[in-house]
């Protein structure tokens, strides 16, 4: 009986891991951008010639009720954005209309949960990474010398 609840136990572990590893867990409707820098080096592409380091995380809570996507950067002092003139299908689905003045982020677009790159559009450069690589960044470790999109 004991080692049947462990072995179960474990399996739920590893479960609820991977769904938050995969950022399947968040709060309603947010999604989040891992982003990474490359330092002592350059970008080739998606690849980093220095040292591949955790960046900013890009926070988007995208309102299917009132069609708009509220963005930040969390743990930054920068000022909040929000678009109004939105499609939202879910929180890793939606479109926004840029507007003249608007608090530049890195998209104005999302799909199938990753920020797409619209070409003319007013956006910030970024180079992005799961959020489990994300944190083994964060923590110091060097998995990969690539970002992932």
């Amino acid at each position: 009986m004991g080692r049947k609840w462990f072995a179960g136990l474990f399996v739920v572990t590893v479960l609820v891991i991977g769904a938050w590893a995969s950022d399947k867990i968040s709060y309603e409707g947010e999604r989040t951008v891992y982003s990474v820098r490359c330092e002592q080096g350059v970008w080739e592409g998606w690849r980093c010639t220095g040292n591949l380091v955790a960046g900013d995380r890009y926070r988007f809570r995208a309102s299917k009720s009132r069609q708009e996507v509220i963005y930040w950067i969390v743990g930054s002092s920068t000022p909040s954005g929000k678009y109004t003139d939105c499609k939202v299908v879910d929180r890793g689905n939606w479109t926004c209309a840029e507007a003249v003045g608007q608090i530049p982020t890195i998209t104005h677009e999302m799909v199938n949960g990753h920020p797409s790159r619209v070409e003319g559009a007013a956006t910030l450069p970024f180079h992005g990474v799961p959020k489990w690589q994300w944190w083994l960044l964060n923590v110091g470790l060097h998995v990969t010398s690539n970002a992932t999109f």
